[in-house]
């Protein structure tokens, strides 16, 4: 079977400076895929190529298998997209814009009305179908941007900060929504917001300057970073001098109950320096374990290798 989307080397210049650089990715099954990175990391101009909305000055774009450059057509029957700002006519009403939206693509004149019954049914939205689009909250806005995009029943979504402006209730709403559209549908979700990426995504494509620094399982992402410091339990807790002797530790922090949070300088073998200093010592240690990076940490040392 073909990937849904697959990119080859795909770079775009604008004026003297690339935006991005050798972008390859591919993504084969149903799910969210998190496009992740900083602001003008080089996302949004992804997704617009990847779309079709911006032509790339080098590389390839295919769509399930159809270069979007050569067959832009056929291509885009399969991609629904969701742009930063969702495209809507504030002026009609969610009917007259759905109807609008189905007709861009080119659905067939009898097949229309159900499409545009079933998107609002999906997203939520059918009890607002008379109402102008200006009169909506920003929730139900977003809502109807994203019937738009799932109108034809593409194979790909792709949403780009879809729930960026959304008070607290409404991103719990729009989370729920795309889960519910990824379990048809793949979805390819941009953020700079790690914490969206992180509750919404299995995996993690992340852009920095323009380039792939990161590509994998959030589970690989959550695990990337080599940790800099461990918790250990020590039954007879020496002064924190004592601790401090130990070879690499370069910091110690008491936290209670005999319990301390030891820096070091990334040698992972302080553990086995701090397991023969208590025994050499007699402090009986207790518990040892190393502190996994968090995520933030993480955004910011993939973040740093990119510019270095």
């Amino acid at each position: 079977m073909s990937a849904i989307i697959r990119t080859e080397q795909l770079s775009h210049k604008y004026s003297s400076s690339w935006a991005i650089r050798d972008i390859n990715l591919e993504i084969s099954q149903k799910g969210i895929v998190g496009l992740l990175g900083s602001n003008g990391a080089g996302k949004s101009t992804t997704m617009s190529i990847i779309c079709g909305v911006l032509n790339q000055t080098e590389g390839k774009v295919l769509i399930n298998g159809v270069d979007i450059r050569e067959e832009p057509e056929l291509a885009k029957k399969e991609i629904g997209f969701l742009p930063q700002t969702p495209p809507l006519y504030t002026d009609l009403t969610i009917d007259e814009y759905l109807t609008y939206s189905a007709q861009l693509r080119l659905i067939e004149k009898h097949k229309i009305k159900a499409a545009v019954e079933e998107a609002k049914e999906r997203c939520g939205i059918a009890h607002f179908s008379s109402r102008l689009i200006r009169n909506l909250s920003g929730g139900y806005r977003q809502r109807v941007g994203i019937a738009q995009a799932i109108i034809h029943k593409p194979r790909l979504v792709v949403m780009d900060e879809p729930t960026n402006g959304l008070d607290p209730n409404q991103l719990i709403e729009a989370r729920k929504l795309i889960r519910e559209i990824a379990e048809d549908h793949t979805v390819l979700f941009s953020s700079h917001i790690l914490s969206e990426v992180h509750l919404l995504c299995k995996e993690v494509i992340m852009i920095e300057a323009g380039r792939i620094v990161f590509s994998d399982t959030m589970d690989a992402f959550n695990n990337y970073v080599q940790p800099h410091s461990m918790l250990i339990r020590l039954e007879n807790f020496p002064p924190l001098t004592e601790l401090m002797k130990v070879q690499g530790v370069t910091r110690v922090e008491y936290l209670a109950d005999k319990q301390a949070r030891i820096y070091f300088d990334g040698n992972q073998e302080v553990a086995e320096n701090m397991v023969a200093a208590s025994i050499s010592h007699g402090w009986r240690l207790r518990e040892i374990s190393f502190d996994k990076g968090l995520p933030d940490d993480i955004f910011k040392q993939l973040s740093a290798q990119s510019l270095s």
